[in-house]
Formats: structure tokens, sequence, C-alpha cells
């Protein structure tokens, strides 16, 4: 086992509980439309925008062909005709006051600092991102945070890695892990990048994808197992 020293951390239902941030914003855009978020709506909202989501992740549509189309997508269906861009606009400013924390998120980070480098790396929109990791706490702990909207590329895109990577200080790949909840993004990047990845899968999801992480954790502590014994080899 390796020892590590810089570790990459994803944000979204990795640190900040996107779940819970998103379910709050999506029945307060519903609420302002007078249209019930009814729990089909919700997931059927899950679906299309999980969609968008990864054709963006695959390079074949842009954020901004993701965000502004969802909202009106997911409305023509219900036979209403909306301005995706307004949709989004509001959306988006209640998304950003969701900075609900996984647990052990905040400890964890807190004592890591004093060990290792820690950096975010994330897919989304950086205002949205930066607002909510500041008013999370977790913001001033990490050296860099790595957006996918200031770098102009995106998990799992290997160019994402090189960018942050050539923003590094004496980055090494070999003593580098990064955590994330998603496969297609987190741990498929890592791993184009030449990283150790660990897989934070709280849910116990099976994994049908044929990406393997290096390590696979279903609680934020349980990282520390993996870093002490690195630390001892």
């Amino acid at each position: 086992m390796k020892t590590y020293r810089t570790l990459l951390f994803d944000v979204d239902d990795t640190l900040l509980d996107f779940g819970a941030a998103e379910k709050a914003a999506l029945r307060l855009l519903f609420e302002r439309q007078n249209m019930p978020l009814t729990d089909e709506i919700e997931a059927h909202y899950k679906k299309v925008n999980l969609g968008l989501w990864k054709s963006f992740e695959e390079g074949k549509l842009s954020r901004d062909e993701v965000v502004n189309t969802r909202f009106s997508k997911l409305f023509k269906e219900y036979g209403q005709e909306v301005d995706g861009v307004l949709f989004e606009k509001n959306y988006r400013a209640y998304l950003e006051e969701g900075h609900q924390l996984i647990e052990g998120a905040l400890e964890l980070i807190t004592d890591l600092q004093h060990k290792y480098d820690l950096y975010v790396v994330t897919n989304g929109v950086s205002k949205t991102q930066y607002k909510r990791l500041l008013a999370s706490g977790l913001h001033p702990i990490f050296k860099n945070i790595f957006v996918s909207e200031d770098t102009g590329y995106q998990k799992p895109m290997k160019e994402f890695f090189d960018y942050v990577i050539a923003r590094i200080l004496d980055f090494e790949a070999e003593h580098a892990l990064i955590i994330g909840d998603s496969l297609t993004a987190d741990i498929k990047g890592g791993q184009l990048a030449g990283l150790d990845t660990c897989w934070f899968n709280p849910a116990g999801q099976t994994n049908d994808t044929g990406i393997v992480p290096t390590y696979e954790i279903r609680k934020l502590n349980e990282l520390y197992g993996i870093l002490s014994r690195a630390r001892e080899c």
C-alpha cells in the first residue's frame, strides 16, 4: 500500500449532502410554479437530470446546455412550456443555500488538514459550489478548489485532472488519492489520471460498471483506516 500526501475530494454526496439541498430547492421551485412536487415528478426530474449530466461527462453536452434545458424538458412532459433559463436561475438561487454536510465530513477534513494536502475537485457551477463550501465551513480548510466550470473540462476527462495537477506544487501521482461517490466521474477520472481511487458508497450500491476502485468505503471515517495503513507501509 502506498503513502499518500495529496487527497482530492469530490463535493456533492461526498462531503455535502446534495440530495438534501436538491430536494429543498426543487420544493421551493415547484411551490413558485403552484405545482406540487410529487414523488413521481421528483423521480422523473432526477432521471432527466442524470441523463443530461451523463452526456456532459461524456463531452456530448456543455454545462449550459444541461442546466438551461433540464426544466423545460421536464415540464414539457407534463404539458407546460416554461423558460428553462429562468427556471435554472431560480433553482440555482435556492440550491446555493443548501450546504448540509455528510455525516463526519467537517470533522474528517478538519483533522486531515494537519497531515495531508487537501484539494476539492468537483463538477458543477463555480458560484454555487463556492457559496455552499463557504457556508458549510469547509472552504478555508482546502488548499485549493477546482470546479469544472473554471477549468474548462469536467470529470472524468483527463484534461480536468491535467489542469488540477499542473496547479498543485510538487504533485506526485503515486502519492495522491481521489475520494468520491461517482464511479463514472471520480473513480474513472482518477484512473485516467493514474491515481489511486476511493469510492464512497454509503448506500452499498452494486457496482456493475466495470470500473474498479482501489478502495471502497461506506462511511467517511473509514478513510482513516486506509490512510493509516498506507503510512505504516
